[in-house]
């Protein structure tokens, strides 16, 4: 796969949560509170929440075990995109990153 493609959907993870999370905020305000609660509002956003957490936090480990192939900054990059952007930004940015890499 050609890696450009690695990059447009990291843009794609980046805009479309962004699109529901603004939707979200224009709602209740920014209210972290009110968002947590929306998080898990019933079963089927809860388990994708869930979902979601756990494999951030598998993210992460696989980011930090990555020491030897990765610089720190590009570590700390990719997790702090993971939080404040989302995994679907993240994890396809860290694929083209070792795609340009070779």
């Amino acid at each position: 796969m050609k890696s450009g493609i690695w990059l447009f959907l990291s843009f794609l993870g980046a805009v479309i949560p962004y699109y529901f999370f603004t939707q979200q905020f224009a709602a209740t305000g920014i209210d972290l509170i009110s968002f947590a609660r929306a998080l898990f509002v019933n079963g089927a956003s809860a388990g994708f929440t869930a979902d979601l957490l756990i494999s951030s936090f598998i993210f992460w480990l696989w980011m930090l075990s990555e020491k030897q192939r990765l610089i720190t900054k590009q570590i700390v990059i990719l997790i702090l995109i993971n939080l404040t952007i989302g995994l679907s930004c993240a994890l396809p940015l860290y694929v083209w990153m070792k795609t340009k890499r070779g």
